[in-house]
This record gives structure tokens, sequence and C-alpha cells, in this order.
């Protein structure tokens, strides 16, 4: 579909805060999906960007990195223009209303965004974690905040909140308060070090996996990992896998 952007802003450095309107879309969408959009430019293929969050089911927000000619071509677009977009696509994450204890949902980096609309939808029940490399790339904590029981901050260097891995936060909630799942996104590092302590304290966990895609809907078979022993499309089976059945890299 063609979408308006309605809505622009700069969160940081290469950092892009978009929002379009499309009621069809957004009726739809659910927490951890994403869309497939034509940025333009020399970009040939689609970009796949998490949903961030929906607006009074009429409008779609996503937020972006720019990192290649794709995502640079899509930063340029102004106000009032139309997107050629493609979603919802792909399986969310599966929320759970009976959970009891704390729910955890732990972001890093580019990662922390599709896990606010994750957040909104727990309707203040879940604890978030969330890892940066220092100060300066912390982004969207006091949105957190505002949707959320406890926020955690994590950087790398010390330069705001905990001086350390988001992954290290992690193991200190687990050390004195019960939790019943956990929901992830993120650098592969990171969620493999959150899958195996989720895996160690018996907790469900749910990742969000990131690959490279062409189609976006299955096709084309390029953005493939291995789960419970078996071939899966992060696009089409995907994004979101049981974080115990995936086979992580290195």
């Amino acid at each position: 579909m063609l979408c308006e952007l309605v809505g622009k802003r700069k969160l940081a450095e290469k950092i892009y805060d978009f929002t379009v309107q499309c009621p069809e879309m957004a009726k739809n969408a659910r927490t951890g999906q994403f869309l497939h959009i034509l940025c333009g430019g020399e970009a040939y293929l689609r970009r796949p960007i998490s949903i961030c969050d929906v607006v009074d089911k009429r409008y779609i927000r996503f937020v972006f990195e720019v990192k290649g000619v794709g995502t640079d071509a899509l930063a340029k677009y102004e106000l009032g223009s139309r997107l050629d977009i493609l979603g919802p696509l792909g399986n969310g994450f599966e929320l759970h209303p009976e959970d009891k204890n704390a729910v955890l949902l732990i972001g890093g980096g580019i990662g922390v965004f599709p896990l606010l609309f994750l957040a909104k939808q727990m309707k203040g029940r879940a604890t978030v974690l969330l890892g940066f490399r220092n100060k300066q790339s912390v982004i969207m904590a006091d949105e957190f905040a505002t949707v959320s029981r406890n926020v955690f901050l994590a950087t790398d260097d010390g330069s705001f909140g905990y001086h350390g891995f988001v992954t290290d936060v992690l193991k200190n909630i687990l050390s004195s308060n019960p939790v019943s799942r956990i929901y992830t996104c993120g650098p592969a590092p990171m969620m493999k070090l959150v899958c195996q302590i989720a895996g160690e304290n018996a907790l469900p966990v749910q990742a969000s996996l990131e690959e490279r895609m062409g189609c976006g809907i299955g096709a084309c078979v390029t953005c493939t990992c291995t789960v419970g022993g078996q071939r899966k499309r992060v696009c089409k089976d995907g994004p979101v896998f049981d974080g115990a059945e995936v086979e992580w890299n290195g």
C-alpha cells in the first residue's frame, strides 16, 4: 500500500522515527511483526523494519537506523510523501495475560524499538531492560517508563545507568525476583546469552531475529536460520521464535 508519511523525527545520529497513516495495516498489526518498505534511490530490494508502535488503529510508527543506501534513501523522505509498504508481515510475539509473575522485555541497541508496542500491550505488567553502548546512544527510555512498571538501563561504558551488559542486570533481577517469561530483541550475541540464562532458570523466552531479506514473504528463502533442528525463514516463520530452539552462530 501507499502510506502517507505524517510524522518524522530524528532521535539521534542516524536514527529516524517515522509515522505513516495506514488504517488497514494498523488494525491488523501485532507486536513483533515488521514492514517491508521500498526505500527508493539505488535500493532495489525492500528493507524490513520492525513495527515500533500502532497509534489510534490508524497509524504505524517505525524507527530505523541509517546503515546503507536503502535506509539512507528512506531517511530523505519528507512529510506528505507516500511510502510503498508491504505489511504487516511475519509472526510476532505471543502474549500470555495469565502470567502471574514479572514479565521481562530485554532489548539492546536498535532492538529496543519493537519492544515498545509489546510493552504497551502488557498494560504496565512488563519490566524492561535496555542496553546501549553509551549515554549518547540511549533512546526511548522515557517512553518505556510511561508504559512499564520498571525500566532498567545499562551501558557498556557506564556513562548512564548500570555499568555493564544488560544480561548482567538480567542475572541480578532473576536472583531475587520471580519471573514468568522473557521477550528479547537485539544483537545476536546478547540474545544468545539471554536465552542461555533463561534456560538455566527454566524460563520460556521469545526472541526476535534479524536476517537479510529479499522478498519478505517466504518465497526467496534468503533469510533462513536453524530453529529446533529445522531450517526456518525469518520473514515467514518468524521473526519471533522460541529462543530455546534457536541455534545461535558462534
